[in-house]
């Protein structure tokens, strides 16, 4: 062996034992709470590494065609074709874009084709939108949705105070996790804005859409209704249904509560004046913002699809209850729970906490760390910024899918309340828990699971010798290793 290849078998080495040890620490040995991230399943990730990972799909349509640019995407194009149909079965819609590659990219995708569509409209050849809509980053509106993320350089800009023309959705007194639904009909009546973004990062309750939808749904120029889903679009149908209520359009990561890999997704049900709009979404996805749209994640989104499909009935009952849980218990043991505790605290994945009595949220969220739970820190209303968060952010949507229940999150409840009141060192009795929790549900079985997964692994090295029975090898490894 050449020492470049010896040097380079070393360095696999250490890489892989720190990716082994990092797996198994956050498969087997951590209870993880942060609401943005979600475990796939052993499929979903296996179908990610299959050929389709290095391939690519342009395609756009050409005089009502579509037209790939690519040879050898029979496969992959009908990959797109069935991950949408499901996504529209999913979601009730009529269109789906699915080359996005994050929620983020989604929310712009949007914007440019809004953008676009106003350029038919008008003279000027940099054209913005008028005004959005949208909530605070501050109340906890996601960064996509303002104008220092996506919307950037898509709204107009006042020229006498050089702010952008962003109205925030005003929120309730007695709890500014909730709109103001008054007001906000108020505000929206009287600055008649192109675009009205729902959707949060720090998400409790459901947004008004119905009420806004009923309101402009008689004015010649109405705004498109967009609701961002990426913290709750697996609870599409559970938590609210946007498109019944009215929306135009819904965005979303697939990787937060909905079973996926790390992607995103715009679903349409544009009807009237805004048909046009979908042709401007599509283009704006490709040549617009993407060229290769990482086909093997989105052959894993089709797997995801079908299990989301499978499973959405209990899977979306039991997260909502968990939360509902995990907040009353904290609530019970002395942790101060935001939201409305005569409406059970939240209507979502989410719990969160205020815990500036006992130290700032990223100090509370490393201790509870060093204890093997994973939240992350959260600034909440009332603070300045980010930099001085007193708020943590729980989300219930993976340990869900490892098998807890409300009595569990009691449990785990516990555990956090002893860390941020105690400061006690809960980290074996974590770890303990954790250990009754590290198979997977609402998926396949491990043991189909292990024998399809041996068969997209012998499809990657056709030609090796030392192959045996990839099958009883994954399920030793299995038995031995933890969680697949």
């Amino acid at each position: 062996m050449s020492d470049s290849s010896s040097d380079l078998g070393t360095r696999y080495q250490d890489l892989v034992r720190q990716v082994v040890a990092n797996t198994r620490w956050r498969q087997t040995q951590t209870i993880n709470l942060i609401p943005s991230e979600m475990t796939p399943s052993l499929l979903v990730r296996l179908l990610e590494i299959a050929d389709t990972s290095g391939r690519y799909a342009e395609h756009r349509k050409v005089d009502g065609k579509e037209v790939y640019y690519y040879q050898g995407v029979d496969f992959i194009r009908w990959v797109e074709e069935q991950c949408r149909a499901e996504l529209r079965t999913y979601f009730g819609c009529a269109d789906v874009e699915l080359r996005p590659i994050s929620g983020q990219m989604a929310n712009e995708v949007v914007f440019k084709a809004l953008v676009r569509l106003r350029l038919r409209r008008q003279t000027s050849d940099q054209p913005r939108l008028r005004r959005v809509a949208n909530n605070a980053l501050t109340l906890g509106g996601h960064l996509s949705a303002q104008p220092m993320g996506a919307l950037f350089n898509y709204v107009e800009r006042d020229p006498a105070t050089r702010r952008d023309r962003v109205t925030n959705i005003p929120v309730l007194a007695e709890n500014p996790y909730r709109a103001d639904v008054p007001a906000l009909l108020e505000l929206l009546d009287e600055q008649r804005p192109d675009l009205v973004v729902f959707g949060k990062s720090m998400f409790l309750h459901p947004e008004p859409v119905a009420e806004v939808a009923q309101l402009v749904a008689d004015w010649e120029d109405r705004p498109v209704i967009l609701y961002d889903m990426a913290h709750v679009l697996g609870l599409y149908g559970a938590f609210q249904s946007p498109f019944e209520d009215g929306a135009d359009l819904v965005t979303g990561s697939t990787h937060k509560t909905f079973f996926g890999p790390q992607r995103g997704v715009v679903a349409g049900n544009l009807q009237g004046s805004l048909q046009p709009l979908w042709a401007q979404i599509e283009n704006r996805a490709f040549p617009g913002s993407t060229s290769n749209h990482h086909l093997g994640t989105l052959l894993g989104l089709l797997a995801a699809t079908y299990e989301m499909n499978a499973f959405r009935g209990d899977y979306q009952s039991q997260v909502l209850g968990n939360a509902r849980a995990l907040a009353a218990s904290l609530h019970d043991l002395g942790v101060v729970v935001e939201g409305d505790p005569g409406d059970g605290f939240t209507h979502t994945h989410q719990v969160v906490c205020r815990v500036s009595a006992h130290g700032s949220g990223d100090d509370v969220a490393r201790r509870l760390e060093r204890n093997q739970i994973i939240v992350n820190y959260q600034a909440l209303a009332d603070d300045a910024s980010f930099a001085s968060p007193s708020g943590i952010r729980l989300g219930v949507a993976e340990m869900t899918r490892y098998g807890m229940g409300p009595q569990d999150f009691g449990e785990v409840a516990e555990l956090i309340a002893d860390v941020i009141l105690r400061d006690v060192d809960v980290a074996e009795k974590v770890t303990a828990l954790r250990a009754r929790f590290v198979n997977m549900q609402f998926c396949l079985p491990n043991e189909q699971s292990l024998v399809l997964g041996a068969s997209l692994l012998g499809s990657l090295m056709p030609s090796s010798a030392h192959l045996g029975s990839l099958a009883e090898t994954l399920q030793n490894l299995a038995n031995t290793s933890g969680p697949s």
